[in-house]
């Protein structure tokens, strides 16, 4: 069970406060397998709750790509700017955002603002009822009366789950009730992240160029280099690698399951031997229990299939150590890893596929250097793009969720001939 849903020790080990209490109320259900949990937070068969990456399946991945695409060459004209706009402009959200966050925030915004959603916003508990004794709970409760859609981002694990619960719990008593999207929850998920992340991943291995004609093309191009001969389409039969905190990247569980449902595809895991920094046992026991092929190496010197694994990558994600959850032990321990080990150099990068994209959920560290600034500027480096891709990304979700995506599509077909 997750720690907040524990009991505090103490000797009558009885939870102390409301949120606790509230927490524990939910534990039952909390703990099911996805599968189980995934239709109560469906309606009609779209989602309706965003909770946790699991709730994506292949051909919903491709949808809302598709989505995301027609929404960012529709918004390229002022036609269809205005036609994006009035999609949901009778629609509020509450961006509900108690744990810092830029990127996140930001792209659901601007992926407001783009259907015309109205926005507000909590980023501090300290200015809102709760430093009066309210709980997070009846905070959620009182946006559903304002808003029609709460997007949520807490340091509190299972959080945004056990409020999804209630909004469904709210609905089956005839209370109002709107949908939950988790923007981040504890070190346990970030599903919106992961859908950006396979979203730039679907349009790198689309491997569409400015310059495709009908008689060239980059894919074909890529093709005849060395080593490239086999080079596919797609997400399928590639090899990713993670690199840096791999044990508390919440952006690292969610993409790696996420990816594990396309077929034949290798998953690399390179981290720092140490106990807060290595795969935790349940995302292993997750990825043995889909027949999922991984490895876990501490360095990209490390051999896959008789040659350095840097050398073997159809893509690298990167993270930077998050030293503000270490623990004093933590501490003494790493003091004796060489963490240079788990940045990228420009010789490393040189060693790469010549097609082989680097993301990063951002931020970087510029201490801790995980990729340099000179690196910005290789064809490869994806990660701002890849921040970009979060705000179209977001909008198809958006248009999913309050089901306009019919119209976007009707609108871009109509108007663009494809």
């Amino acid at each position: 069970m997750n720690a907040l849903m524990q009991p505090p020790a103490s000797e009558s080990n009885v939870p102390r406060t409301q949120d606790e209490r509230d927490l524990l109320h939910y534990a039952g259900r909390l703990e099911r397998p996805t599968k189980v949990k995934t239709p109560e937070l469906e309606r009609s068969g779209r989602l309706r709750h965003v909770i946790f990456s699991g709730q994506f399946s292949v051909e919903l991945l491709e949808e809302l790509g598709g989505v995301a695409d027609a929404i960012r060459l529709i918004s390229k004209h002022r036609a269809g700017q205005d036609f994006l706009i009035n999609l949901l402009h009778h629609k509020r959200a509450m961006l509900y955002f108690t744990q810092p966050s830029t990127r996140t925030f930001l792209s659901f915004m601007a992926a407001c603002q783009i259907l015309g959603i109205t926005c507000n916003e909590v980023r501090d508990a300290s200015t809102s009822s709760e430093t009066k004794g309210e709980t997070r709970f009846d905070s959620i409760r009182m946006f559903s009366s304002y808003f029609d859609l709460i997007v949520m981002r807490s340091p509190l694990a299972r959080l945004a789950e056990s409020c999804a619960y209630l909004m469904n719990d709210l609905e089956r008593s005839g209370s109002r009730s709107v949908p939950i999207i988790n923007a981040g929850s504890g070190a346990d998920e970030h599903p919106t992240q992961a859908l950006l992340d396979i979203y730039t991943l679907q349009r790198t291995f689309s491997f569409a160029g400015p310059n495709d004609s009908a008689h060239t093309s980059r894919f074909e191009d890529l093709r005849r280099l060395p080593g490239c001969e086999n080079l596919t389409k797609g997400l399928d039969g590639k090899t990713y690698a993670f690199c840096g905190d791999i044990g508390r990247g919440r952006t690292v569980r969610s993409l790696a399951m996420l990816l594990a449902n396309y077929e034949n595809v290798r998953l690399v895991f390179i981290a720092p031997d140490h106990p807060s920094l290595v795969m935790r046992e349940d995302l292993r026991q997750r990825l043995e229990a889909r027949n999922v092929r991984f490895y876990e190496f501490d360095s990209f010197e490390q051999q896959l299939d008789g040659r350095p694994v840097i050398e073997q990558l159809d893509a690298l994600y990167m993270t930077r150590i998050q030293k503000e959850h270490d623990t004093a032990a933590d501490s003494e321990h790493s003091a004796a890893i060489d963490f240079s080990r788990y940045c990228l150099s420009p010789e490393l990068v040189g060693r790469m596929k010549p097609y082989a994209p680097i993301l990063h959920p951002f931020p970087r560290d510029q201490h801790f250097g995980e990729i340099p600034p000179e690196i910005d500027d290789d064809p490869r480096a994806m990660y701002f793009r890849q921040a970009r891709n979060g705000m179209w990304v977001r909008a198809a979700l958006l248009a999913h969720v309050f089901d306009v995506d019919g119209q976007i599509m009707r609108y871009f077909h109509g108007n663009f001939g494809v």
